[in-house]
């Protein structure tokens, strides 16, 4: 899949000029808020009417199609369900609405986990539940294109633990392209393929995630106090100290207990300001996590901060630090470090699944 994404138009405090073309997988448009996210989708929606646009998805021309011939999904923060309609009505909704046949709703449900709630009206879910639930209803539309305005935005953050499994599969299971709305850094980390960074109603930044997130260049646009990378990983074996033991590309890396049978890959984020660096391999360290790693880059912040780039074998990490510690240890391109990190210092949420791509 492709959407091409070319867009004008003028607000009365900013004017927003987009030109993207985003490919398959999920798509997170990441941006403070005001900056544009949320027009963009609208747009591509039909729900915005944009100065001048061109949508293109996989060459047909949506931008002049009416909302519901662009067969698209949308699933928005709040969950929009009819409360007078139980779950498997609220599915149906929108497949009668449009006149077609309500197929895969075995699939689709089973995808969700919504069985159990097929019989009760949205007053007695939760947040989580409803939002499975709205993205049920969209998915069974048969859209070509499933738009996701910050779905996780109103949950508190047990709802979100529960539901990011649920995307996540929703990313990897359906093939369905995806353009997703958030602004927070770690659930872009643990979803996004790609991440489009929008600033002022512009493009600041667009690549594959895991390049977007190790670049210290783009680290000030996605906040430098949530900045780092992602690695991908196997499940080695679950230790009976409670620690799970990973394989990564730069050695192995011990977490507490996470979710997955051994032989299964996850991605970890890892923040940069949780990452020690030594020129020495250190001993005596309480902290279990010793990688091996290559200075790739060195970016200077506005204040003392320097952020490094690491590369360990085909992936990368970032590393934040004092300009006065860079100099004593005489990082430069090249010098080889060793990168420590606390188990501890990974939070369950920021383990996720690999997408197909990673």
């Amino acid at each position: 899949m492709t959407l091409h994404i070319q867009l004008r138009h003028a607000f009365p405090d900013f004017r927003l000029e987009v030109d993207m073309v985003l490919p398959g997988g999920l798509t997170c448009l990441f941006g403070r808020s005001g900056s544009g996210k949320t027009s963009i989708v609208n747009a591509v929606a039909g729900l915005l009417r944009p100065d001048a646009a061109r949508i293109v998805l996989d060459g047909s021309v949506l931008n002049d199609l009416p909302p519901h011939r662009r067969d698209l999904g949308y699933v928005f923060q709040d969950a929009r369900l009819f409360p007078h309609l139980t779950v498997a009505e609220n599915l149906c909704y929108g497949p009668r609405v449009r006149r077609r046949k309500v197929e895969g709703m075995a699939q689709v449900v089973e995808l969700l986990g919504i069985g159990g709630l097929l019989s009760r009206r949205p007053g007695t879910l939760s947040g989580g539940e409803r939002q499975r639930v709205a993205i049920g209803r969209a998915l069974l539309a048969r859209p070509r294109l499933l738009l996701m305005d910050e779905p996780l935005a109103a949950l508190d953050e047990a709802r979100k633990a529960e539901i990011l499994p649920y995307i996540e599969a929703l990313r990897d299971e359906t093939g369905l392209p995806i353009l997703y709305v958030s602004h927070s850094l770690p659930e872009v980390a643990r979803l996004a393929t790609t991440i489009a960074v929008i600033e002022a109603g512009r493009v600041a930044a667009l690549g594959p995630a895991a390049a977007i997130l190790s670049d210290p260049v783009a680290a000030p646009l996605l906040g430098l106090r949530e900045a780092g990378a992602v690695l991908t990983a196997r499940i080695a074996s679950h230790e009976d100290d409670g620690l799970t033991r990973l394989t990564t590309a730069a050695g192995p890396l011990w977490l507490p207990r996470i979710a997955g049978v051994p032989g299964g890959r996850v991605r970890v984020r890892i923040a940069a300001q949780d990452v020690i660096l030594s020129r020495d391999r250190p001993l005596g360290l309480s902290a279990l996590n010793i990688l091996p790693a290559t200075v790739a880059a060195l970016h200077d912040g506005q204040g003392p901060g320097v952020l490094v780039r690491l590369e360990l074998g085909t992936e990368f990490l970032l590393a934040r630090l004092t300009r006065r510690s860079a100099q004593a240890l005489r990082l430069a391109p090249g010098v080889g470090v060793f990168a420590v990190l606390k188990s501890v210092a990974v939070a369950q949420a920021d383990v996720g699944a690999t997408a197909p791509s990673d």
